[in-house]
């Protein structure tokens, strides 16, 4: 896990808040629990929570930042109960919500919503937009056809096994608590503390200057949901006591990859040049390297498509994603230099040989 200046981070999630209007107390003190809390969604969320003036309980192991919330009531065991004490230190206690963003084995996410289902009014379960079957068609909306797996008794999550599983731990929570629970599904998670480095590499790399590989075109589409919006949103779903199945994904309207690159270079002052390769080359070549991107074609032609006017009419908002951009490449610039988040993407020896191959070979096709 990264390390980060948690007193500029926290400053910034106030700040944020602040300026979104989300300072103010909730009408009613909710009490809320988190099953987790201290990854990446989870504190995004605790902020928000924090900031309604809610009353939070945190479970987990007590491995992940320990640290984190001291003054926050956290309870340790495990999400499995076969293991320790496991979930032993929830019973007999009671919450307005649970907000699950850690479960991605179905027995598990059964074992906490069942222990849980008498005790709490509202169940929150984070899935993945991974739990659709297909990602070819453009618009998919709630309805869309969801993955399955041939042996549900599988628990390694993978590439392969990760959407599937997801679709079975939606199912386990719902049945565990039906009419109660509410199912996110949200794309790719962007923003400040990511540990996954995969949209911290567009800003980072940008800053760095000199020529960088685009993949695509500027006019692809491309899907993103800034943690700190995703939290909030949450704690309004909690807030409102709102059930149902939302796709998490945003902006509101398309939002360009050429408008998101350009955003990137806006936020720094390096000198840069951006050279496009075209999908279909990229996709030809085999390279799976660039993070968010996905080709704008065939299989993935509507990986950044997904409808979710019912988020946005159940309250999702979104802040300008310029901004999400530079807080994530300032935040990126805050961690000592020798614990920085590993960024996703190719290696610059790897982008300066792709480059060249295409220069190569898309002169020699014009030539």
């Amino acid at each position: 896990m990264p390390k980060t200046d948690w007193i500029i981070t926290r400053r910034g999630f106030a700040s944020t808040l602040a300026g979104a209007a989300l300072l103010r107390a909730a009408p009613r003190k909710k009490r809320i629990l988190i099953l987790g809390g201290t990854g990446f969604l989870g504190p995004a969320t605790v902020e928000a929570a924090k900031a309604r003036g809610h009353e939070l309980t945190l479970f987990n192991r007590g491995k992940t930042r320990p640290g984190l919330f001291p003054n926050i009531e956290t309870l340790l065991g495990d999400r499995d109960p076969k293991i320790g004490e496991g979930l032993n230190a929830l019973r007999n206690r009671k919450w307005d919500a649970a907000i699950d963003n850690s479960g991605n084995v179905p027995r598990i996410v059964a074992a906490s919503a069942q222990l849980l289902a008498p005790n709490v009014k509202q169940y929150i379960y984070i899935s993945s937009i991974s739990a659709y079957a297909d990602n070819s068609i453009e618009g998919q909306d709630e309805t869309g056809k969801l993955a399955v797996t041939p042996d549900p008794s599988v628990e390694k999550v993978t590439a392969q096994t990760f959407g599937p599983l997801k679709v079975l731990s939606e199912k386990a929570a719902q049945e565990a608590l039906p009419g109660r629970t509410a199912v996110v599904r949200p794309g790719y998670i962007v923003g400040p503390d990511d540990p996954s480095g995969r949209f911290t590499y567009w800003p980072v790399r940008i800053d760095r200057g000199g020529e960088v590989l685009d993949p695509g075109a500027p006019g692809d589409p491309v899907q993103i949901i800034d943690v700190r919006d995703l939290g909030a949103w949450l704690i309004a779903l909690v807030e409102q006591g709102t059930v149902g199945v939302f796709n998490a994904t945003g902006p509101k309207d398309r939002l360009a990859w050429g408008d998101l690159l350009q955003a990137c270079r806006k936020a720094t002052r390096s000198e840069n040049t951006l050279t496009w390769v075209p999908g279909e080359w990229i996709a030809k070549k085999g390279e799976e390297i660039f993070p968010i991107w996905a080709p704008f074609l065939g299989e993935t032609r509507g990986f950044h498509r997904w409808n979710c006017a019912a988020a946005v009419k159940a309250g999702l908002k979104f802040r300008p994603y310029g901004q999400t951009v530079a807080d994530t490449l300032r935040w990126y610039k805050t961690q000592d230099e020798g614990g920085r988040t590993k960024l996703a993407g190719p290696a610059p020896a790897k982008e300066a040989e792709l480059l060249a191959a295409w220069k190569r070979e898309s002169g020699a096709q014009n030539g």
